[in-house]
């Protein structure tokens, strides 16, 4: 696991120290050393962290055996010894890095097929003057680009980017990701909080080359739907169990000490329960609890790990140790990020870190079987009854002051044409509506948003859950779950590895009957059957909690300071991009005993601090994007 940073010019002269202070920046990603490969035309920087042959040897830049090819890689290749067998090469180290770029010699580009794992990997041919990009299949690992038709510049995080003056004094907001975030609580890739500067995506590679930048998909969701699915309950039980344990397995290869993250829940009890019954040793687990009754789920992980045998470590939150974080929650993810499970997930990585270099969490499962409210409601809004009742029902809701009611209420509403999954999404998680977005920004900020919600294309016709999920598997996992994980851990140099996002468990999973994923009421019934052949069921009878913190209560009382300080009517105005008299409103309603406003409050919040932070280094010039076909 590294932060890797690097470019590719023709006409902009890129210093050797600026590659160094775009690298050095990085270092929490990869403490263990900092080495670059400089030419006035390319130049690739990493900062590692150990985790596969921690000898020197190892480092990188490395250069391939013929001295042709130079690679920076982020990730972890998991089936890089079965890679290795095939190729006729005397390997000198004992990583996965060596693997990757004798493999890339060998075959070319098309070598990324065959890899298994998280990866950012950049790659220079020294003979041809081009460089390749390749980021892994579901966007695990980052990677932030900026491209002007002739220079390109990368890194793991986007303020290693602004370490370049050049692209520093060019920086310019993209209003079209102010409305996404709004509406969404995070920025969906390609887009980020500027313009010129995306997201690299996901299962795709580039070849960058005199001028010409090419991204070409290797791996999408949406090849990967067959016409048929799996529904016999016994073979889908056995083959899951298969999966995931052979997953797990993989993600165990490490030359560091390590860990899972259990919450109790059944996701990262499974991850735990497979990877302990793998280990002959207790494994190390860590949980994170609240002092508020309410949010704490300490005591359900900690049944677990008695029962599990494993090692476990538990930290109780107050606010007194969460709050210091708000400031980190700014500078970790660079860009406005409201996400506010990032603060106990910081929590526990910081914990976890004390212990082991790596850890295994349980990101995908809802996902992928079907565990979130949203999946519900996108089968209750498809049923005709509902849609013929919902105005009347939507407005009776409204009038109750009830949390519940009123989250249903706003799921009620009706979206604009071609947008009810990021309705959906978005309601369930408390955020701005659409509608609310056209009243709350100003004219000059508000522009439309547009996510691929067109799922008719496929090989077969998916239920309402279905595409909800598929929906939540593009940009939600992606955009919101996989980047908190990754900026939370790497904060503090610990590596997060996420076995049910094996590649061969998403294609298995998107092809199970959705009978098997919701059955009788019960929510990823397939994934619970697979869990109780490892913890009896009666463990988990208990409702479904989210990896929550108190911020309802805490925007109330000790947090209240963010509401008067970057919520205030003169600091709203000072920045001119929402409208001072609805965020007054807003406020005014919340202290009145709306609680359900809370995630609303703390977008703006978000947002505000992100603008105090970066506003004087934004340039007053309009920089016209160029547009580049990401898919």
């Amino acid at each position: 696991m590294c932060g890797i940073a690097g470019f590719y010019t023709e006409n902009t002269i890129f210093s050797a120290g600026e590659l160094i202070n775009m690298t050095v920046c990085l270092n929490h990603r990869g403490p263990d050393s900092n080495d670059y490969y400089y030419t006035e035309t390319a130049g690739l920087g990493n900062s590692r962290l150990s985790i596969l042959d921690l000898s020197s040897q190892a480092n990188q830049p490395m250069h391939s055996h013929s001295n042709r090819y130079v690679i920076v890689y982020n990730g972890e290749v998991y089936n890089f010894k079965e890679i290795a067998a095939e190729l006729n090469v005397r390997f000198r180290t004992k990583c996965d890095t060596e693997v990757i770029i004798e493999a890339f010699s060998e075959w070319g580009s098309t070598f990324v097929k065959k890899l298994n794992g998280m990866f950012a990997i950049a790659i220079y041919d020294k003979e041809e003057d081009n460089l390749f990009i390749f980021r892994d299949r579901m966007g695990i690992k980052p990677l932030f680009y900026y491209w002007d038709g002739s220079t390109f510049v990368f890194a793991s995080e986007l303020k290693a980017l602004f370490k370049l003056d050049f692209i520093n004094s060019r920086k310019q907001l993209f209003k079209r990701a102010i409305n996404e975030y709004l509406y969404l609580g995070y920025i969906p890739g390609p887009h980020t909080i500027y313009q010129n500067i995306f997201k690299f995506p996901a299962g795709h590679f580039a070849r960058i080359k005199h001028g010409s930048l090419k991204i070409e998909t290797y791996w999408q969701l949406e090849d990967n739907f067959r016409q048929t699915v799996v529904s016999d309950e016994e073979e889908a039980k056995a083959k899951l169990d298969e999966l995931v344990r052979k997953s797990v397995k993989y993600r165990l290869i490490s030359d560091v000490p390590y860990g899972t993250f259990l919450s109790g829940g059944i996701d990262s009890s499974l991850v735990t329960a497979v990877a302990q019954s793998l280990n002959e040793k207790p494994v190390k687990t860590f949980s994170i609890g609240f002092v508020e009754d309410k949010y704490n789920e300490a005591g359900y992980a900690r049944k677990i790990a008695d029962y599990l045998h494993t090692e476990h470590h538990e930290f109780t939150v107050t606010d007194k140790e969460a709050i210091p974080l708000i400031e980190s929650v700014i500078n970790s993810f660079d860009e406005p990020f409201a996400d506010s499970s990032a603060i106990p997930t910081m929590l526990v990585s910081r914990m976890a870190k004390e212990f082991v270099t790596m850890t295994l969490s349980g990101d995908g499962g809802d996902e992928l079987f079907h565990g979130y409210g949203a999946y519900l409601w996108a089968q209750r809004l498809a049923n005709p009854i509902l849609k013929t009742l919902r105005k009347p029902l939507q407005l009776g809701l409204s009038k109750l002051s009830d949390q519940k009611y009123q989250k249903a209420s706003s799921l009620l509403e009706q979206p604009p044409k071609g947008q009810l999954k990021s309705h959906i999404f978005s309601q369930e998680q408390a955020l701005f509506s659409r509608i609310e977005i056209d009243h709350l920004l100003e004219k000059e900020f508000l522009t439309h948003i547009s996510l691929d919600e067109n799922y008719s294309h496929l090989p077969r016709s998916l239920n309402p859950a279905e595409e909800q999920a598929l929906f939540d598997l593009k940009y939600y996992l992606r955009d919101d779950l996989l980047v908190k994980i990754d900026r939370a851990s790497m904060k503090y140099s610990l590596e997060t590895r996420v076995p049910l996002l094996d590649h061969n468990i998403i294609e298995f999973a998107i092809n199970l009957s959705p009978e098997l994923k919701i059955k009788n009421g019960i929510q990823k019934y397939i994934l619970k059957e697979v869990l109780y052949k490892y913890i009896p069921k009666n463990y988990f009878d208990r409702p479904k909690w989210g990896f929550a913190v108190p911020l309802n209560k805490w925007l109330k009382t000790d947090l209240r300071y963010l509401i008067d300080e970057h919520l205030s009517a003169g600091n709203v105005q000072k920045f001119g991009i929402v409208n001072p008299k609805f965020v007054e409103i807003l406020k005014k309603e919340f202290f009145a005993g709306k609680d359900h406003l809370y995630n609303r409050l703390w977008l703006l919040i978000i947002l505000h601090c992100w603008l105090e932070k970066t506003s004087n280094s934004l340039s007053p010039v309009i920089i016209n994007p160029l547009l580049v076909k990401h898919y």
